[in-house]
């Protein structure tokens, strides 16, 4: 960004950071030369996927950990801090910039970029010894990965992920969503999922562009003509089964507050960056955890008929797996514009009040 400032480049890097369906559920302030503010919020008013918001505090530590590395290429040590008092669904941090000589610019820098969800078939090469300790090594303190890799373990988790699957696919709470996030004719999209970036066939993006065009569709294609089986096997059985291997982020003590899904997801960008960095692709799944969650807390969350039986149902599947090729990039979900997300700079009157 010729011209801009030093912060502005950061923030330009930082805006590459995942979150979930491509919502980038942030917007920036800068205050000074080496002071932001991230004004955060979450979308569980109008999205089944974001229970309580947790997803959307996952993508916001992401979000920190990766401006956090793009500032150290500027010798920038970062700071953050959670201003307390306001509401859960507007989680706002603090954010500052110091010059630390002895800060390295951080090797995964140059990686933040071309991280990217992979959602077909990868390869079945085995994990090294040396990848799985850097893999190990980059979640940091309080964190350990659980690996699912032999033919048996890869097969129970593809098929939990394709029953699943027919759970997202089939209850109108997620067609709302899945209607809303998919760009059609896309092979990128600044703020949504291009549909070329799904893992399906171009005969199966047409048809389900057709089928989400209304409820009824999806209703009538799901009960008479297997609607979500073409679909199902593209994006979860096949890439399941055609992996080196699943794992799972286990924390050593249960989330509880804002705070703590925020530092899990600064753990999760820091694995997949530094899977990123070894030539190894991979494929984020949050919703078997979120649906488990709405049957553990007992919160109903489809109106469905059958849907609360197939959840817990998937649920105990669930915990009996984990316990109570990097193929080219054809297409990927882009970011939105560093201006759109930017919020009026601060002025002396308004920082009075």
């Amino acid at each position: 960004m010729a011209g801009s400032t030093t912060l502005e480049q950061i923030l330009d890097l930082g805006r590459w950071a995942p979150s979930s369906d491509n919502t980038q559920p942030w917007r920036f302030e800068l205050v000074d030369e080496r002071a932001l503010v991230v004004h955060g919020f979450d979308t569980r008013e109008h999205c089944v996927y974001d229970l309580d918001g947790h997803p959307s505090q996952i993508s916001l530590g992401a979000l920190l950990e990766t401006i956090a590395i793009a500032a150290s290429a500027h010798g920038l040590r970062m700071t953050s801090a959670r201003r307390t008092g306001l509401p859960d669904t507007t989680p706002t941090f603090d954010l500052r910039f110091d010059h630390d000589e002895r800060l390295a610019t951080d090797a995964l820098v140059a990686h933040i970029r071309e991280r990217s969800v992979q959602r077909r078939p990868m390869r079945l090469r085995r994990l090294t010894a040396v990848e799985k300790q850097a893999l190990e090594a980059s979640v940091g303190a309080g964190y350990s990965l659980v690996w699912f890799e032999t033919s048996g373990e890869r097969l129970k988790t593809a098929r939990l992920m394709f029953a699943n699957a027919k759970l997202r696919l089939t209850m109108p709470e997620a067609y709302q969503v899945h209607r809303d996030i998919i760009e059609w004719n896309a092979r990128f999209s600044d703020d949504r999922v291009p549909d070329q970036a799904l893992g399906v066939d171009p005969m199966t993006a047409k048809l389900m562009r057709h089928v989400l065009g209304s409820w009824e569709r999806v209703r009538f294609f799901n009960r008479y003509l297997a609607g979500t089986v073409a679909p199902r096997l593209q994006m979860d059985l096949i890439p399941g089964l055609c992996c080196a291997a699943h794992y799972v982020l286990r924390a050593e003590r249960p989330a509880q507050t804002i705070d703590d899904y925020v530092a899990a997801g600064r753990a999760l960008q820091r694995f997949w960056l530094t899977a990123t960095s070894l030539g190894l692709a991979m494929q984020p799944e949050l919703t078997p955890l979120i649906f488990a969650r709405y049957v553990r807390d007992g919160v109903a969350f489809s109106a469905e008929p059958g849907m609360a039986a197939l959840a817990r149902s998937l649920a105990g599947r669930l915990d009996a797996l984990i316990g109570a090729s990097n193929a080219e990039q054809r297409a990927r979900s882009m970011r939105r514009s560093l201006d759109s997300l930017m919020l009026p700079p601060v002025t002396a009157s308004s920082a009075a009040r």
